[in-house]
């Protein structure tokens, strides 16, 4: 069996390109050896898969974040065997071929186009207790949905549209430009392939109309600021009455704890303690996400030390391990003291050979 090469040298990029790079060098090689402009040469058709299957992994931060820990060697213990064909290139890379030849979107078999619904987002805010453990809410969205009076074809019921003479109903035009053919949508049915001439009343011939629907988005335990979660097919309507809905990408912003601060799935919190406490030590009590929990101050404890409590943090989104809470001590110095307290902390201060004062005094005779 051949050694498969390494995918940062079969696109000629460096091993840090960023997916800018990536997409313009895998553009390049695309073009080169595509199978349309390369009719029955196998080895431009081998070069063409392997910078597929190069461009594939590289701008999956998980694969590629694999890919460069363990090779090969990872990817195949973690399930990815790239590419199959040419059907499952095209469908892999329906963008980038709508960027370099001029057509793209969902398709039902190479050539044959189906006009996919619009991505929505929703920006949802939820408490900093809900992101640590997880929660389920109901969001309402407009989208466009199919209409149920015509059932998406956009006619009045008990019609039909007309074929369209332009695009003889398949709602494509084949185009030559060089050595490829590409399909456009057809301007004058809008790739219907059938033109309306008695449309529908409820949606005006446009097949969708405008709803609110509740949606149930199930949260899971360890989502931060940025975590982006996809309802596959929650999205708008297609345009066409077979084509597949779009998605809904709900995208999570994290309410500020008036306690905790997080970083990554450690939290971190800050105690005050006094000076007594701090030189003696103490047994405190001390805050955590599920309650309270016993923490021993150790003696001679200096301010700004931390301390863990392990397994007291958040769960991991990939691992669902939980990451330590981390307590910094603060030092509380007393602003109002009784008369008594006063002369106990001038007997102290007089029996303390190791005050600051004493030790410049020795710095400065040693100078």
């Amino acid at each position: 069996m051949t050694e498969k090469r390494d995918y940062y040298e079969i696109l000629g990029v460096a091993r840090d390109a960023d997916k800018t790079i990536l997409k313009k060098a895998y553009r390049k090689l695309a073009i080169q050896y595509h199978p349309d402009k390369n009719p029955d040469d196998k080895q431009a058709e081998d070069r063409f898969k392997e910078a597929s299957e190069a461009y594939e992994v590289l701008t999956n931060d998980n694969k590629r974040h694999i890919y460069d820990q363990f090779g090969h060697q990872g990817l195949e213990g973690a399930g990815h065997s790239g590419p199959s064909g040419f059907e499952d290139i095209f469908s892999s890379f329906g963008d980038i071929f709508e960027d370099f030849f001029g057509f793209g979107g969902a398709r039902g078999g190479r050539g044959t186009r189906v006009q996919r619904g619009s991505d929505l987002r929703y920006n949802m805010s939820i408490d900093f207790m809900e992101a640590a453990f997880g929660t389920e809410k109901t969001i309402s969205i407009p989208k466009l949905t199919m209409c149920d009076e015509c059932g998406g074809n956009g006619c009045r019921p008990g019609t039909q549209a007309q074929t369209c003479a332009h695009c003889h109903g398949s709602g494509q035009f084949i185009q030559n430009q060089g050595f490829f053919k590409v399909k456009t949508t057809c301007p004058y049915c809008k790739g219907r392939g059938g033109v309306i001439s008695d449309p529908c009343p409820k949606c005006v011939g446009a097949g969708r109309v405008e709803v609110s629907r509740k949606v149930q988005v199930k949260i899971p335990a360890g989502v931060d600021v940025g975590s982006k979660l996809r309802l596959t097919g929650e999205g708008e309507a297609s345009p066409s009455p077979d084509g597949p809905a779009g998605d809904l990408y709900v995208v999570i912003n994290v309410k500020p704890h008036k306690f905790f601060q997080r970083d990554g799935s450690d939290i971190i919190c800050a105690i005050d303690i006094s000076f007594a406490q701090a030189a003696l030590g103490d047994e405190i009590t001390v805050p955590t996400l599920v309650g309270e929990e016993k923490f021993t101050i150790p003696k001679g404890t200096q301010f700004g030390d931390s301390f863990r409590l392990r397994g007291e943090g958040i769960a991991s989104l990939r691992s669902g391990r939980r990451g330590d809470q981390i307590i910094k001590v603060v030092i509380k110095t007393p602003t109002k003291l009784t008369g008594k307290q006063k002369e106990l902390l001038k007997q102290f201060d007089k029996l303390d050979a190791n005050k600051i004062s004493n030790k410049l005094k020795n710095l400065f005779k040693n100078m």
